[in-house]
């Protein structure tokens, strides 16, 4: 049977001379793994198509749970403010390699939806740090080590937070706190407000680079600490921004 799935090529592997072997984080039905015979050919019509970060249209014979066979692709957007640009270029990797494995863990079809949205923001411009934590602290939900935006950690108290902790794993009130980097109000709201915000309402952003800074060091923390993911696309990511 012929279905057709809109997602995202999340890594590709040599198979044969010719061919190789794509697996698509796609909108409805998680990560998919396809043959695409044929696609490391010069002339073929599915060698752009398939290459890795492709969003796109996958035409595919389906076979759930085992590896289905691609007819045709239609690329959504080419990405070339994205791939042009070798720091957004670290951006779209880490977010695709933290989506692929967040998939792994949790079949949800938000995570697609998150990823998406995340990357079109940055294609459009808007800054790719912020909307790569937005996703980041979205994802968390997903596996499994999600943050209480609602009371302290340690003692639940839901008034008098004075900071957020990514090594403690969330708010602190006053009464518990014990050393740790006090950071400011506008960082504990707008860390709230990167959880709940709808991505596809984003159409500007207008933060500090002191907040920006702050939350990316909190969710750096919070992701060594709690979530055991250790990518190798952070490294490079870190390697292009620093």
């Amino acid at each position: 049977m012929i279905r057709e799935f809109e997602g995202i090529i999340v890594s590709e592997t040599p198979y044969g001379e010719s061919s190789k072997i794509v697996n698509i984080l796609t909108k409805d039905e998680g990560i998919i793994g396809v043959m695409a015979k044929g696609a490391k050919k010069i002339k073929s019509s599915l060698r752009v198509a398939t290459e890795k970060f492709t969003l796109g249209i996958f035409n595919v014979y389906y076979h759930k749970d085992k590896l289905s066979t691609l007819v045709s692709a239609d690329i959504i957007n080419p990405l070339l403010n994205i791939k042009t640009d070798i720091v957004k270029i670290g951006y779209l990797t880490y977010v695709v390699e933290l989506a692929h494995q967040t998939a792994k863990q949790c079949r949800d079809n938000a995570i697609y939806k998150i990823l998406k949205s995340a990357i079109l923001k940055i294609e459009s411009g808007l800054d790719p740090m912020i909307m790569t934590n937005i996703l980041e602290l979205k994802m968390l939900d997903y596996l499994g080590v999600g943050i209480d935006l609602d009371k302290c950690i340690k003692c639940g108290n839901s008034t008098d937070i004075v900071t957020i902790s990514g090594d403690e794993g969330g708010y602190i009130c006053k009464d518990c706190h014990t050393g740790e980097i006090i950071y400011s109000d506008k960082t504990i709201k707008m860390f709230r407000l990167y959880y709940y915000v709808d991505i596809d309402s984003i159409t500007d952003l207008k933060i500090s680079g002191e907040v920006v800074a702050n939350i990316n060091t909190i969710l750096t923390e919070y992701y060594d600490r709690f979530t055991g993911l250790y990518l190798k696309s952070k490294n490079f990511l870190k390697s292009v921004i620093e």
